[in-house]
């Protein structure tokens, strides 16, 4: 049975003082650091004693945070040249958030930090260095092998000017903007923590109203729920609703439902890097193949490939071949190129989504390799990813959000029809 046109959708958010938010950001924050350390080693010829050489392409991470009362651990593999002070990224990256003093239930100068980092696997790095018999004609991008088996699902849509879903478009902007009010200081009773959700009304597939907002925000102690809640809705809300310009008049309204949130942050519950898969991505819109993005290098296609896959599918909604578009990459682990590739545009494409695939495999080489030389994955621009989404977002580092591939694919179709 064909699914109705008519329906609501909701997607959620959180601020980056969310516990497993804080160990996304720190995850990132010590991969950022690595890669930064290794490009400068590289630049000065630096060699360890064994003779080799300082590589940012050499490096290879996978860091995994998780936090609790008052104890930041952080643990994973990690192949690197440089040295990173992971404690001082640590209480840099929490002070950062907004946790500087005990009475917000956590505080960057007195927590305890745990480094558990340990070197990588060897069978898992013979595989994405090449290392398997590949024969010596073959370029040094296809001698990058993929550092996992899996699939990654990059989505599109129209319904908004970033080529986002409308519900977490709305979501992020709504957490990024309670975020915003605290640290600029016009809301001087919020604390780090918050969530954000909304649901939206869809005819004809097309977002026309949104009909239910939560806001749920830690907060001081001595501040009155009411207060919270018109201060919520005038400076949080309103602002993110009517920049996007959609009808919010009828909708509930939710602030801090139950009552009272001064508990939160990693006193109020555990986090724990890649447990928000849904908020980094596309709110529950299109699928999700299960891989977390934060604290892994370029190589890890569960973060490269996702990122080329919405890249890919944006530049299909961009160029005018379908009103939204799911694309699915799935490789094999230390092989180079991808082991399918598949393309749905939910019946609204312009042409067959068969035909798509055909000229998507002709205008984007999806080797890894390819991936992080195209997106220019080496730079240490990962930490600011970790909050807000990894999708739909206007900043340049942002490179798999640029829609540069349009003409091309629009004459691959052309040609292949």
């Amino acid at each position: 049975m064909a699914q109705s046109k008519n329906y609501l959708f909701t997607s959620e958010s959180v601020t980056e003082g969310h516990p497993d938010k804080m160990c996304d950001q720190i995850s990132d924050a010590i991969l950022d650091a690595i890669l930064a350390k290794e490009a400068e080693l590289q630049a000065q010829g630096y060699r360890d004693t064994q003779g080799r050489p300082a590589n940012v392409d050499n490096v290879r991470c996978a860091i995994e945070t998780f936090t609790t009362t008052g104890t930041v651990i952080v643990m994973g593999e990690v192949r690197t040249e440089a040295y990173v002070d992971v404690q001082k990224i640590v209480r840099e990256t929490v002070r950062r958030i907004g946790y500087t003093r005990a009475k917000f239930g956590f505080d960057a100068d007195t927590c305890g930090v745990m480094n558990l980092i340990h070197e990588q696997s060897p069978d898992i790095a013979q595989g994405v260095d090449g290392t398997f018999a590949r024969g010596d004609d073959e370029d040094e991008i296809d001698k990058i092998g993929a550092g996992d088996q899996g699939m990654m699902f990059g989505y599109a849509s129209d319904e908004t000017d970033v080529l986002m879903p409308m519900p977490i478009y709305l979501a992020q902007r709504m957490a990024k903007r309670l975020a915003d009010v605290r640290k600029e200081g016009t809301l001087t009773y919020l604390r780090p923590d918050g969530k954000t959700q909304v649901t939206v009304r869809y005819e004809d597939d097309r977002p026309v109203e949104v009909t239910a907002v939560v806001v749920s925000t830690q907060h001081s102690a001595d501040v009155k729920l009411a207060e919270i809640r018109e201060d919520m809705i005038a400076k949080v809300i309103k602002p993110v609703m009517e920049e996007a310009r959609i009808k919010w008049d009828d909708a509930k309204i939710y602030v801090n439902p139950t009552g009272r949130f001064v508990v939160g942050g990693p006193m109020g519950d555990t986090g724990l890097t890649g447990r928000k898969i849904i908020v980094d991505t596309y709110g529950g819109m299109g699928r999700h193949g299960g891989g977390a993005f934060s604290g892994k290098d370029a190589t890890k296609v569960d973060r490269s490939a996702a990122y080329a896959a919405r890249w890919v599918a944006k530049n299909v909604v961009a160029a005018g071949l379908a009103h939204k578009c799911e694309i699915e990459l799935a490789y094999a682990i230390g092989v180079p190129q991808p082991v399918s590739i598949s393309v749905d545009t939910f019946g609204t494409g312009s042409v067959d989504d068969d035909l798509i695939t055909r000229a998507v495999e002709q205008v984007f080489d999806l080797r890894p390799g390819a991936i992080i030389r195209d997106l220019k994955l080496r730079r240490p621009i990962f930490e600011k990813t970790a909050a807000y989404g990894h999708f739909g977002r206007t900043d340049k580092d942002f490179t798999w959000e640029v829609c540069n591939r349009t003409d091309e694919l629009k004459a691959a179709v052309a040609k292949l029809a």
